[in-house]
């Protein structure tokens, strides 16, 4: 085994750690022409109680015969080896030094198609291919025969993978215990759309004879028919979600297509997609694959797509008595609940507390690889936390976002940081959101607003001293991460200064007791007409 290779699927098993289990992810993907400056663009919230292990990993050439071990990610036991590769790409997050970007959710599927003896997670299958593969397609390529010479082990999954010419959306699934390899689907999406998923299959029927748009493993079709999923003769078309993914339940629907509604809605709002899908008509047809945006979408919409609660729709999660005194948008697991013999769900959205991370990879072809692709990552709840640019041609990381035990609360892991502001706002949002807001604006509007200037600059000196040029990237990408850090770190303290037991101090006077809202009131007063009256009318029977 190679030095280098180790630490790759290490990162694999902690990454994947309750991220199989709760199923919670979200990712977009966005076409070149749907984009408005043409680039390439992929979104993934990892979802789950976790802290993830941000990676920056050097490529290079390997000894013929060398090997790299593979990590179980329940109890980190090397579960075997596998050869390495002969040579192998550098690797930002979940992006490669040729602009090759993957993320995922996980859709499930039929459990009899889940393998336990496969070497291969999911995650360890995502880390693995960006070593390898020089393309989205060559991607597609490089995880089917991962997966078909060292079995998978995972459940359903719907990756995305792009590069700085396209992106695909790619559904497999398992062939169940004793077999190797993976049946699956991919769908390019077409110049100009966006696709999204969120924990359920996506892909239904396809053409079989349209590789450059469609492809798909061969035998796709012939195991569910052997299976019994499938009847060629009832004289309909051949649908992967139907065959592989039983329908979701009504919970499942509210969980995971509310999300792709909502993604959809504001990117499109003209087509006033109905809601009936995701509230459970059974009558009512799924979203689209692929749709096409009113407007062409800069990255900071895209970035504001990840940071939605369904406000200003009927399921807005700031409004009602169960938003609490202070709007907060967020509802504590689990999602589903039980009062009397009826069951009831909370709606989950886009943006999520439990977030281990999100990232946007932004692909452009009209830059050299290191410059065109960028990492924007942040720790945590993307409503409550910032991007921040990591270039794929970086050489190092800032040390805050690769530290962090996830029983231990630390301040000079920036996960612990971020999720330290995250968690002061939750409870009391309406008071503390909004200066989190002003930072987080701020922040990222000076990083965009940079962003063309670093390009320049980086690309000209790639022309003229490729190292110098690394080093620069670097410097600037670590150095504007360390310094969100640290003022995340100062936005903690500055919210705790204003928000003390239950007052709110301006830091120009008295702290002063602010209340409660109205409207809240109100709602305390029909639940208790009588227990908080002191003056005043009784209310009558």
């Amino acid at each position: 085994m190679t030095r280098r290779s180790k630490p790759v699927v290490l990162a694999v098993a902690l990454v994947a750690v309750l991220c199989q289990s709760l199923s919670p992810c979200t990712s977009i993907l966005v076409s070149r022409g749907a984009s408005r400056d043409g680039s390439v663009m992929i979104t993934y919230s990892a979802d789950a109680p976790f802290l993830p292990r941000f990676l920056c990993m050097p490529g290079g050439r390997h000894q013929q015969g060398a090997t790299t071990e593979v990590f179980g990610w329940e109890d980190f036991e090397v579960k075997g080896t596998i050869p390495q590769a002969a040579s192998t790409h550098s690797v930002v997050g979940l992006m490669n030094d040729h602009q090759v970007a993957i993320g995922e959710t996980t859709t499930g599927g039929r459990r009899e198609l889940v393998n336990k003896e496969g070497q291969l997670d999911y995650d360890a299958l995502i880390f693995l291919t960006l070593q390898r593969a020089g393309s989205a397609r060559e991607a597609i390529d490089v995880i089917d025969a991962l997966a078909r010479e060292h079995g998978y082990s995972s459940s359903g999954e719907t990756f995305s993978i792009c590069d700085k010419n396209e992106v695909w959306m790619m559904e497999l699934i398992g062939k169940g215990p004793g077999s190797k390899g993976i049946v699956w689907v991919a769908a390019r999406v077409p110049d100009g759309c966006i696709a999204a998923h969120a924990n359920l299959s996506r892909i239904t029927t396809f053409p079989l004879d349209d590789p450059d748009h469609w492809r798909y493993s061969p035998d796709v079709i012939e195991f569910a028919k052997e299976k019994g999923w499938f009847d060629s003769g009832a004289g309909k078309p051949f649908s992967f979600k139907h065959a592989y993914h039983p329908a979701p339940d009504a919970a499942a629907l509210r969980a995971c297509a509310t999300r792709v509604w909502s993604i959809y809605r504001r990117a499109a709002p003209s087509q006033q997609l109905s809601d009936d899908y995701h509230r459970g008509d059974p009558s009512a047809a799924d979203y689209p694959l692929f749709i096409r945006p009113d407007d062409k979408l800069s990255l900071h919409d895209v970035m504001e797509l990840m940071r939605d609660h369904y406000e200003g729709t009927p399921y807005d999660m700031t409004q009602g008595i169960d938003a609490g005194p202070f709007q907060s948008p967020y509802r504590f697991r689990g999602l589903t609940f039980r009062v009397d013999d009826n069951t009831y769900t909370w709606e989950r959205p886009v943006a999520t507390q439990q977030a281990g991370f999100v990232m946007v990879a932004q692909c452009r072809s009209f830059l050299p690889d290191p410059v065109g692709g960028v990492y924007w990552y942040t720790p945590d709840d993307p409503f409550t936390s910032c991007f921040t640019p990591f270039y794929c041609g970086i050489g190092s990381l800032p040390e805050p976002y690769t530290r962090g035990d996830l029983n231990r609360f630390s301040f000079d892991s920036a996960w612990w940081v971020f999720n330290l502001v995250s968690n002061l706002a939750y409870d009391r949002w309406s008071r503390i959101y909004p200066d989190v807001s002003k930072v987080q604006k701020e922040t990222e509007k000076s990083f965009l607003e940079m962003q063309p200037v670093i390009d320049r600059i980086a690309a000209e000196l790639l022309e003229k001293d490729p190292e110098l040029a690394r080093r620069f990237l670097t410097d600037y990408s670590v150095q504007n991460a360390q310094r969100l850090f640290e003022a995340w770190k100062e936005l903690a303290f500055f919210i705790l200064t204003k928000n003390n037991d239950g007052f709110v101090n301006d830091l120009k006077g008295w702290p002063k007791g602010v209340g409660y809202s109205e409207s809240w009131l109100r709602e305390i007063v029909k639940s208790y007409p009588t227990k908080y009256l002191v003056s005043g009318k009784e209310p009558s029977d």
